[in-house]
């Protein structure tokens, strides 16, 4: 493509409210159908009166995605979340309430609310950030009476939406930044437009099917006038988005008929990654742009280490701020490549790449990565904003959004990993939303056997957490003990706590470097580093995300802990002894190149007979299932039946009868939402599903009902279903849960008979007598 200042015809077609005419059943199609089903499910099911407990967490929040509030009104604020939904407040954040707990998903990827009339809001669904457990969307929703109620309009392909723009005196007249499938290519990216407030779509702007749409300006005063920012970005499950070329900037001023490409003064996009765009409200002409810039900076430094823990092998020059005073025609580099730049969002600044001006000032500007940092100056001096040092007052890590009042410039929203925080005087001090908005996502949930017991769950970006089951959140009492509190693990960790001492546990701090936590200690002694050493004859080790740690069934001193090799330990880690080869296929092809590599080819899942000790079933996130009954001596591939390459999400042993497991899988990391369970009473031999009339939907997690083996519990991307025959029929056991809330994990506590389910999005909800279930 020339790089030359052209004008880009772009082909433009019609779309209607389903994108009917088009042929392709995508996943977008297929998630809007599995919805239909959840909602008969949930409508027929017998269980309705079913009440869940939310345990919250109450001192942490979930990660916004966008927060936006009314010109010159404090009380009313909106505010979107990654998994957890669509809020808001109409007194200063006080209270705040879901809007969309009824609608086909609470992955929010960006909304907009009409400045000509502020009681209609239009939602993008599907977050654009492209984390490692983002969730895909249903496309767009209007309210027209301030999120009372919604009504859908389609575009379910585009699978997430980076921005929605809306006409300043037309709230009819809208525009999409459709960024498409995190994992797949698909050609439902760009920019898509309405003029009939979505009862169709025309798509304005497309460039390829791996490329969409990241951010989107319009012109307040020329409203025919706009500028996309296009990604090339795939993700792969072996690694994080590489940058490509073709990450280019486009302008139209007739109202999306016609664009050409803006790049005079830009960075080369062979080296640079997602650009987040700015306009000044007041002085239109006046542009940012925020770029990821990729291009090497030097080697790192012997003994240098990522945010992860890794040998940082490359340093990039990373943040760059560029401005325009031609309405785009050309750009001038305002940002030094300094130590402040190069680390403000690393290698991984595709997650961020928000920029924002005050409405009032075109000369102060505020970026947003790890941190978010403010010049006054157009971009030449930067100074980071602090926050304060109390949970009431800080500004958490990872910024994702940012409003500013524009008749008040000192009153600013932003949208971060915690929740949301909002400043009244310019950034001096701050207030953190994060109790009154519950929408922590957990990856997974564990008991202890203390009398009540103890949870513990790692959480997306805040480390591992814990609380008792039978904590009341929201009491305003501060109890260190029962209420949630900071537990060994990081957030990537799955937990395993010793069934004779509640005080002693085992998680992993990414990508399985293992620790021991003793919970009785406090400072340095709490946390003992166990973690496995690379021995001569192995390949470097890869531990999945969520390594797998197991203690075993029959000996609370005997461990057992996954990477490409399952190693087992018999005094606590305190050595460790590796029990078989690479169980997965260790394809070469299938491994990322740091900076970019994410450990890929590694254990997922592991469960252990309670019959016979060193019966042992393993499950890898490229689809490997074996098992050995030797504890390790020999393994035998047990896949008859399961689908090949798909990430194995959890395996179950029956403890009720021997022989007999199951296991779930998810493939997601493909977009593909076809669930996967399957049943085998032979040791693994051989497989039958018991997906039945699941809703199409990602599995995560299968429990057996510790009393009935015809009785299962299924979590999956939709929400929570339990089988009393079997997996033949599934009935929804959803309740007063959102409707589409992801369940990552669930357990059933072998002595009080609770179940404890840890969402996605919402926190931890515990169902505290099953006996109902149970009948």
């Amino acid at each position: 493509m020339k790089r030359l200042l052209l004008f880009l015809t772009v082909f433009v077609y019609q779309v209607g409210f389903a994108q009917s005419n088009n042929n392709r059943v995508s996943s977008g199609i297929e998630r809007k159908n599995a919805f239909k089903k959840q909602v008969e499910l949930i409508k027929k099911t017998p269980y309705k009166n079913l009440n869940w407990r939310l345990l919250g967490p109450d001192n942490t929040s979930g990660r916004s995605t966008d927060v936006w509030g009314i010109e010159g009104n404090k009380n009313i604020i909106y505010a979107s979340f990654a998994t957890g939904g669509f809020w808001k407040t109409e007194d200063a954040g006080k209270t705040w309430h879901s809007l969309m707990d009824k609608e086909g998903t609470q992955a929010i990827g960006n909304f907009a609310i009409s400045k000509s009339n502020p009681n209609i809001i239009y939602v993008g669904t599907g977050e654009a950030n492209i984390f490692r457990a983002s969730l895909p969307g249903l496309g767009m929703y209007k309210s027209t009476d301030a999120g009372k109620t919604w009504q859908h309009l389609g575009l379910e392909n585009t699978s997430t939406i980076a921005r929605v723009v809306v006409h300043p005196t037309n709230p009819n007249i809208v525009y999409v930044a459709a960024s498409g499938n995190e994992w797949s290519y698909n050609a439902e990216r760009g920019v898509y437009k309405t003029i009939d407030g979505g009862k169709t779509w025309q798509k304005v702007l497309y460039q390829n099917e791996k490329t969409g749409c990241i951010d989107l300006l319009i012109d307040p005063l020329e409203p025919n006038t706009l500028y996309a920012s296009m990604w090339n970005r795939i993700r792969k499950r072996w690694s994080d988005p590489i940058p490509e070329d073709g990450d280019y900037i486009y302008k139209s001023i007739d109202a999306g008929k016609t664009w050409k490409i803006i790049n005079n003064g830009l960075p080369d996009t062979k080296n640079t990654g997602r650009i987040g765009l700015a306009m000044c409200a007041s002085k239109p002409n006046i542009l940012y742009a925020y770029v990821d810039n990729h291009t090497p900076k030097r080697q790192g430094n012997e003994g240098e280490l990522d945010s992860y823990g890794r040998p940082k092998e490359l340093v990039i020059l990373g943040a760059e701020v560029y401005k325009s005073t031609d309405k785009g025609e050309s750009w001038i580099k305002m940002s030094e490549n300094d130590k402040q730049m190069e680390s403000f969002g690393g290698t991984y600044g595709w997650v961020f790449s928000q920029i924002r001006v005050d409405p009032n000032n075109e000369n102060k500007i505020f970026i947003m990565g790890l941190n978010i940092a403010e010049s006054e100056d157009g971009g030449k001096t930067w100074k980071n904003i602090p926050g304060g040092n109390s949970p009431d007052t800080r500004i958490h890590g990872d910024n994702h959004g940012m409003w500013i009042d524009p008749s008040d410039s000192n009153y600013i929203l932003n949208a971060n990993d915690g929740g949301v925080v909002v400043t009244y005087d310019g950034g001096k001090t701050w207030k953190n939303f994060f109790k009154e908005i519950p929408t922590t996502q957990f990856y997974n949930v564990t008991y202890d056997m203390a009398t009540p017991f103890n949870i513990h769950g790692s959480v997306q970006d805040e480390g591992s957490m814990g609380a008792n089951v039978s904590w009341q959140p929201w009491n305003n009492i501060v109890d260190k003990k029962n209420g949630w509190h900071f537990v060994p693990g990081g957030e990537g960790s799955i937990i395993a706590i010793d069934p004779t001492n509640p005080n002693i546990t085992y998680s992993s701090a990414f990508y399985g470097r293992i620790q021991r936590g003793d919970l009785s200690k406090e400072g340095k002694e709490r946390i003992k580093n166990i973690t496995i050493k690379k021995a001569n004859d192995e390949d470097s080790h890869r531990g999945e995300w969520l390594a797998y740690t197991h203690i075993s069934n029959f000996d609370n001193k005997t461990i057992y802990h996954g990477m490409q090799y399952l190693f087992k330990s018999t005094d606590m880690g305190e050595t460790w002894q590796r029990i078989s080869p690479d169980l997965s296929t260790n394809d070469k092809n299938c491994m990322g190149k740091l900076p970019y590599a994410v450990a890929h080819q590694a254990i997922t899942a592991l469960a252990e007979s309670p019959f016979k000790q060193g019966v042992l079933y393993i499950g890898t996130d490229d689809g490997n299932v074996q098992v050995t009954t030797d504890d390790g001596k020999s393994w035998t591939k047990i896949m008859k039946g399961l689908p090949s390459n798909v990430h194995v999400s959890r395996l179950e042993a029956s403890k009720i009868q021997d022989g007999t497991v199951y296991i779930t899988l998810s493939d997601r990391r493909e977009d593909n939402i076809k669930p996967y369970i399957y049943k085998s009473t032979d040791f693994g031999k051989n497989w039958i599903s018991m997906a039945g009339d699941l809703p199409f939907s990602p599995v995560n997690v299968i429990r057996e009902d510790p009393k009935n083996t015809s009785i299962l519990y299924c979590g999956t991307d939709l929400g929570i279903c339990i089988s009393k025959n079997a997996g033949k029929n599934w009935s929804s056991i959803q309740a007063n849960l959102p409707s589409s809330v992801s369940v990552q994990d669930l357990f059933v506590h072998p002595r009080d008979n609770k179940m404890v389910i840890a969402t996605y999005g919402r926190g931890v909800w515990v169902l505290e007598d099953l006996t109902l279930l149970q009948r």
